[in-house]
């Protein structure tokens, strides 16, 4: 639903947005989500296309009582995947040239849990605590074409520490048929603790001639700045919603190891924004006769603005997104599985020229989809014996 649902309740699945939300879980719920990916990169001479699968998450949510729910997961936290390469001449050859090759891998991952309390009717708050960990492997090389010969600087960062996020809901009716839903939620500033090693490669061909380490287990850390959301939905209760879901975090304030955006680059961040509007509807939830009817139908819009500005030029994300969602014919009144199918495909960058690529921005075309699969059962029931 275009990445929103900051302010839905849902009582089938999971809904990490907000942890305020995990309290409508009305059933012990088990999730597991597979992410693939397919996107386009270019420039205004040149473009490369390069795909992806992992895992997306892994959730389970279980109703403690009246007031309380609880839930537990891990999930992908960030990731880096890039290889780009470069030409250049050489001061004073006219005939020579150099080739710059930088490279990144590795990934964050956040295992969490989450606990939602009911404090009033309608009104429900939540926090997550969630401990990041994970490696990122960078990688610049420079030679000339003409030789043999690369030189590579080799940077090799670990990452752990925990972060926190809070959530508040509100929900009433408007009228008989409608309600609405107000939320908020604020992921504080974290500082990830960190140790770097750095070191210099020597290449002759492929093979590995020389390694000079430069920093041993550097002990640092990356400040994450706090991300404020809010969100507004509306719904009968019965079959349909729509939300809209707006954010702001303050990228300006990121440091890595000290430096302003990252330690390789020193690349100065700016603040970024994203809104989105999504909607579901499920046309007859309870039909026996036409199981179309009971398939949930999604769609979503989003916009971001992006960290990075060449030459001061601001940069966009656009998204439009759908999805479905299957009950299994096999649904009972304690069990109930659910297929969850949803689709992406944005467009992120330009390719303006700029000071720095005068061969053009970066601009990237990407489609995303994701299945995941929902189990909810009831754990408590209380037995009456006549």
């Amino acid at each position: 639903m275009g990445g929103v649902g900051l302010a839905a309740p849902n009582g089938v699945q999971v809904n990490d947005l907000n942890p305020a939300l995990i309290y409508y879980t009305g059933r012990t719920t088990y999730e597991v989500g597979i992410n693939g990916q397919f996107h386009t990169v270019r420039n205004r001479t040149q473009s490369q296309r390069d795909g992806s699968a992992t895992l997306g998450y892994l959730a389970f949510a279980v109703p403690i009582s009246k007031w309380w729910a609880a839930s537990a997961g891990l999930r992908p936290y960030s990731a880096v995947d890039y290889n780009s390469t470069s030409t250049g001449g050489v001061a004073g050859d006219p005939n020579g040239q150099t080739k710059e090759q930088n490279t990144g891998t590795g990934g964050l991952a956040e295992a969490h849990m989450s606990h939602a309390f009911r404090v009033a009717k309608g009104l429900t708050v939540g926090g997550t605590a969630s401990y990041v960990f994970g490696s990122i492997d960078l990688a610049s090389g420079v030679s000339l074409t003409s030789a043999a010969t690369t030189i590579n600087t080799i940077e090799h960062v670990h990452y752990s520490d925990f972060t926190y996020r809070a959530g508040v809901h509100y929900r009433n009716k408007l009228n008989s048929n409608l309600n609405y839903n107000v939320a908020g939620v604020y992921t504080f500033q974290s500082h990830l603790n960190g140790f770097r090693n750095t070191s210099i490669e020597r290449l002759d061909g492929s093979v590995v001639t020389s390694t000079i380490p430069q920093v041993v287990n550097q002990q640092g850390e990356a400040v994450v700045p706090g991300l404020a959301q809010a969100g507004v939905s509306f719904d009968n209760n019965k079959n349909w919603s729509i939300n809209l879901d707006a954010a702001h975090q303050q990228w300006s304030e990121f440091r890595s190891f000290g430096v302003k955006g990252g330690v390789t680059t020193g690349v100065t961040l700016s603040d970024t924004w994203r809104a989105g509007i999504g909607g579901e509807i499920a046309p007859d939830p309870s039909s026996v006769d036409n199981y179309f009817k009971r398939v949930s139908y999604r769609a979503g819009l989003s916009v971001a603005q992006m960290p990075y500005r060449p030459d001061g030029r601001v940069m966009y994300d656009r998204a439009v997104s759908w999805g479905f969602s299957f009950p299994l014919p096999s649904a009972t009144v304690l069990d109930a599985t659910t297929i969850n199918l949803a689709f992406t495909y944005g467009q992120r960058g330009n390719t303006a020229k700029s000071i720095e690529n005068p061969s053009g921005n970066i601009k990237e075309d990407y489609v995303r989809a994701q299945l995941g699969v929902s189990l909810n059962n009831r754990w408590f029931l209380k037995r009456r014996i006549e």
